[in-house]
């Protein structure tokens, strides 16, 4: 079952939404009361001031930190990916130094791994959508590891000019040992889309932190799909500072026995009259296969008018896979339309696949359909057919390679 923090259910109605006149909530333990929200970190430029990470710290206690510990220190070659674009390398501005505008202008690091990575990252990868400017074709920014034994630090700036409209896919494969920022602005009136493929190889490291700012009237919508890696972490946080905003934050992923995936979602409601949505969906399989997301969702004092929802699903297809599923909601505000969070993990469903096989279908079959049922949600909601087709058959290879009795 879901283990964590969650909001009184006392305090929602029956689709899961908050009660405004139960205006405010604060995260709670089971057995320590009160918790560190998200909006509580400490962030800073120096590595220093974090400290090195040891697993006892909120951030960092369901991470392997042993596995992940080569990202704790600056890469010096800083040669283990390379990035090339298959398509909108047009869009591809100067590089940014630190101090170059826009770098900086939203990102703070919140954590060792992005200090780490924002000081050994000389300059920035710079990709912006002109104003009012529609793309046609995604821009496809491929990123390939040379090596598991090779390290690289890396930032890139995505800015979407007022009244543009497209989407930015970072496309992950090979191997390496990658620590990666990732800093977004969605400037007024925008709609931009991000998508987050991670299909490195088995033994690959990858810890990245989204931050992404969407400002008066505009949309911005983010995808983190992980199939492939060692130990892969990509912490978006969202802050909706504009009248109007309006942001969706979509996850899959797929561990496999010895794979940690690991998503911490943070969306601040800053500005009045935003929308908030998150679905993140997981499935596992393998005796030590893990996934860990934890959602916090912030509805600031400001956010008059505030309408957010979040929910995790997890599906465990074999004994020994394990996922932890944390949502924390905290509301200053009561004059909202609503906020609400889910979280589910469960093991495969025997009745599905009773009925599914009572009517003629293979067990085989049956496994596969009830699956690919569960996850393909996710990729349907990429407007982009070619990658839609592509995750959707990745997830058929997965479950060809997993579910089979």
């Amino acid at each position: 079952m879901a283990t964590g923090t969650t909001a009184p259910e006392a305090a929602q109605d029956q689709h899961g939404h908050m009660d405004p006149a139960r205006a405010l909530v604060e995260p709670q333990d089971a057995v320590n009361g009160p918790v560190q929200t998200r909006s509580e970190r400490p962030r800073s430029f120096d590595p220093d001031e974090f400290g090195t990470p040891t697993g006892r710290e909120v951030n960092w206690k369901h991470t392997p930190v042993s596995r992940i510990a080569p990202l704790f220190t600056q890469a010096t070659d800083n040669d283990g990916v390379s990035y090339s674009f298959s398509s909108g390398a047009e869009f591809q501005s100067a590089g940014l130094a630190i101090g170059d505008a826009p770098r900086g202008e939203f990102f703070v690091p919140e954590d060792l791994i992005g200090a780490v990575a924002w000081n050994g990252s000389a300059e920035a990868l710079h990709i912006k959508l002109p104003r009012e400017a529609e793309l046609a074709e995604p821009i496809v920014l491929d990123i390939t590891g040379k090596g598991a034994d090779l390290r690289a630090d890396g930032h890139i700036v995505i800015e979407a000019e007022t009244m543009s409209k497209g989407t930015v896919v970072l496309h992950h494969t090979g191997s390496a040992q990658y620590a990666q920022n990732v800093e977004i602005i969605a400037r007024d009136g925008s709609d931009l889309t991000v998508i987050s493929v991670q299909r490195w190889d088995d033994d690959a490291i990858h810890a990245s932190a989204h931050q992404a700012r969407v400002d008066r009237d505009a949309t911005f919508t983010h995808f983190v799909v992980t199939f492939g890696g060692s130990v892969v972490r990509v912490n978006p946080n969202l802050e909706l500072s504009g009248e109007g905003a309006d942001g969706r934050l979509f996850g899959l992923s797929y561990a496999d026995a010895g794979q940690h995936f690991e998503s911490q979602v943070y969306m601040f409601h800053k500005g009045a009259q935003t929308t908030g949505d998150v679905l993140y969906k997981g499935a596992l399989q393998g005796e030590t296969a893990r996934s860990v997301w934890i959602g916090d969702v912030l509805i600031g004092e400001g956010a008059t008018g505030t309408d957010s929802y979040e929910a995790n699903r997890n599906l465990l297809l074999t004994t020994g896979a394990r996922a932890d599923s944390i949502p924390n909601l905290e509301i200053k505000t009561g004059d909202i339309k609503g906020a609400g969070h889910a979280s589910a993990t469960g093991r495969f469903d025997d009745e599905q696949l009773f009925y599914l096989r009572s009517r003629g279908i293979s067990e085989v079959e049956a496994r596969r359909v009830i699956v690919l049922g569960f996850l393909t949600e996710i990729p349907q909601r990429i407007q982009i057919e070619e990658l839609q087709q592509a995750l959707i058959a990745d997830i058929e290879r997965e479950i060809a390679d997993g579910v089979t009795p």
